[in-house]
């Protein structure tokens, strides 16, 4: 119709390629990477990830923006966002089913020792090492929500002990998971021989992953010293503190899938520590075949009325 308002997608991100993002949008909405100025009034709907500073500050119209990953973060480090306007995080089964396998791998690697097995293969060496039982060694979750529960879960089938620790005190669906839902105290860290971080990145849980809190993991463990698994950001971690305690024998191993800096540079020493194992970033990546059409179907229920789903608490900052 003549007098209908015009109403465009904005796709903005930095840092990754789009080309396979913008087809899946522009088959249901007319998507553009750019607006048409400061104060395009036919932008409704913005999908971004690390989106440049002000590009959303002034559009009269936006009436959600979209989060590509599951953190946002890398949306609220923009300080002229539109107070106003609600922002939606990405709530994905395909998405937390990568994150599960890539956590469940991680903590089977080291349980079962598979970095000496890997030394051994090299050396030629033929040597079996006692092995203890999952239900011997407890998996702490930090980060407990949806994710980390959906985590333990898997881990609990498998046999480990698990608990976990978050900063909300909601309650929890999975009530049959040993928990225990405080600020990670001594008592948490102490119980805990593999630490799965899984927190987002707020300013409460930036470089929450330090040498004082992994010295407080569990020292006597059944896999010979603790180990740390890091899926969530990499703003989470300080890497010369995770240096230090494996230098230190106060950590046994690592895997690190996100960093202070991405890509991790190549002067890094990250890269050449034996005990530490590498991803670049990838334990769950956004494919927009699986997560942009839930994107659309919610713009489509709130241009009907509907209210949107899976909004992030700002103060929070998830």
């Amino acid at each position: 119709m003549s007098g209908e308002k015009r109403s465009r997608v904005l796709l903005s991100a930095t840092g990754m390629d789009i080309s396979d993002w913008l087809p899946v949008l522009a088959e249901r909405r007319e998507t553009v990477t750019e607006p048409d100025g400061a104060g395009d009034p036919t932008i409704t709907y913005a999908v971004v990830w690390k989106q440049p500073e002000g590009v959303l500050a002034a559009l009269p119209n936006l009436k959600a923006i979209f989060s590509i990953g599951a953190g946002v973060d890398h949306v609220l480090t923009d300080e002229t966002l539109p107070a106003d306007v609600p922002i939606v995080r990405v709530v994905n089964d395909n998405l937390s089913q990568h994150m599960i396998e890539y956590v469940v791998w991680r903590v089977l690697d080291h349980h079962r020792q598979a970095r000496e097995y890997r030394q051994q293969q090299s050396a030629r060496k033929w040597l079996t090492h006692p092995q203890p039982t999952g239900d011997e060694v407890t998996v702490g979750i930090m980060g407990f929500g949806a994710l980390g529960e959906a985590v333990a879960e898997k881990l609990v089938a498998i046999g480990f002990s698990v608990h976990g620790w978050s900063r909300s005190q909601r309650h929890h669906a999975h009530d049959h998971l040993p928990r225990r839902a405080r600020r990670a105290s001594e008592g948490f860290l102490a119980a805990t021989d593999i630490l799965v971080v899984l927190l987002p990145l707020t300013e409460s849980t930036a470089g929450i992953i330090s040498h004082e809190l992994l010295s407080g993991l569990k020292k006597d463990g059944p896999l010979g010293g603790p180990v740390l698994i890091n899926a969530g950001r990499g703003g989470l971690q300080n890497e010369a503190d995770i240096v230090r305690a494996l230098d230190e024998g106060v950590l046994k191993e690592a895997s690190l899938d996100v960093f202070e800096s991405e890509p991790l540079p190549k002067a890094s020493p990250l890269w050449d520590h034996p005990r530490i194992f590498i991803t670049p970033h990838a334990a769950a990546e956004s494919d927009p075949k699986f997560l942009l059409p839930p994107m659309l179907d919610q713009m489509d229920a709130h241009d009907r009325g509907e209210p949107l789903r899976n909004l992030v608490d700002r103060k929070a900052g998830y």
